[in-house]
């Protein structure tokens, strides 16, 4: 996991398609979340699948009893440093899962740098959500990024940072950077891009958005919530 990549978020299909995966034994998901009515909210809903999915606590230190899967409020951000969301990629064995929230897509952008396996949205149903859960412990593979959702599968990152005007990753990146105003010659240091690469993708951002200047680029990618801090995007 140590190179962040686009994953899928799950559209609804029935529990029981045939790209389900049903485990042996109970999938032991830990949910973490600041707000209380969420964590109960997961933990009802799971519990009409008590014979596919057991909700555990997260241990305190790394090293205890891990569960299977985390599900993941990304608000969580809002309190917590990045470095606590990396090291739970980086340093534990669960998969984990992020609840989107619609207002928010920096946050879901942040959790899908640091290397999150799936995500699902807030309003996600129950057979989709353990669905997630099962395919998240079995280890999803990497899909692309514009891959479609249904609309209780939440949306993939290339569509919160922009893919309904077709930028790619890296455009958005770009953007993301102009919006903290970073100049091209910034920007192609921190990518490791030519300033002409750079210019590029600028004029093929601005087209696609519809803007000519970039004060009003600025102003776009404010709205559209894109990142305001991003690693470099794979090309």
């Amino acid at each position: 996991m140590s190179t962040p990549l686009a994953r899928r978020s799950l559209a609804p299909e029935s529990a029981a398609s045939h790209n389900s995966v049903v485990p042996d034994a109970p999938i032991k998901v830990a949910i973490l979340s600041p707000h209380p009515v969420l964590v109960e909210g997961f933990a009802a809903m799971l519990g009409r699948h008590a014979d596919r999915t057991e909700v555990v606590q997260m241990p305190a230190t790394v090293g205890g009893d891990e569960p299977d899967v985390v599900l993941y409020d990304v608000i969580t951000l809002l309190d917590d440093t990045d470095e606590v969301l990396d090291r739970m990629v980086k340093a534990r064995a669960c998969a984990i899962v992020a609840v989107e929230r619609a207002l928010r897509p920096d946050l879901l952008a942040r959790a899908h740098l640091h290397g999150v396996d799936l995500f699902v949205a807030l309003d996600v149903q129950p057979d989709d959500l353990v669905e997630a859960i099962e395919k998240a412990a079995a280890g999803a593979e990497h899909v692309d990024c514009a891959d479609q959702a249904g609309p209780n599968g939440g949306s993939s990152i290339a569509q919160l940072l922009g893919a309904d005007v077709a930028l790619t990753e890296r455009e958005a990146w770009v953007l993301g950077l102009i919006a903290q105003g970073l100049s091209n010659d910034e920007i192609a240091r921190a990518g490791y891009l030519s300033i002409n690469t750079v210019k590029t993708y600028v004029r093929s951002a601005y087209r696609k958005i519809g803007v000519r200047s970039r004060s009003q680029a600025v102003a776009w990618a404010l709205h559209r919530g894109l990142p305001s801090v991003a690693g470099v995007p794979r090309s």
